[in-house]
């Protein structure tokens, strides 16, 4: 049995994927940062929650879907997150 509070990636990425599952519209990793902050009550950093949304990505759990541009031609965008169905 182990014992102590679990590791931060694992409640992250149980987190991560309740909130997207809960959520039917693609997210932002600015708007999981703030939700998956409320979850966890603790403070979370952009750079924190898309170190582990890249690693769901790479695990096929999550899919990246890039948005284009909304101003400027033949450049990427917002990046939007949903589950991989």
């Amino acid at each position: 049995m182990k014992r102590g509070r679990p590791p931060l990636r694992q409640q992250m990425t149980q987190s991560l994927l309740d909130i997207l599952s809960s959520n039917q519209t693609p997210l932002t990793i600015s708007s999981l940062a703030t939700q998956a902050s409320k979850v966890l009550g603790r403070t979370l950093s952009w750079n924190t929650v898309q170190k582990y949304l890249q690693e769901l990505v790479e695990a096929n759990r999550v899919q990246a879907i890039a948005l284009p541009h909304s101003k400027e031609e033949g450049k990427k965008g917002l990046t939007v997150y949903t589950l991989k169905r």
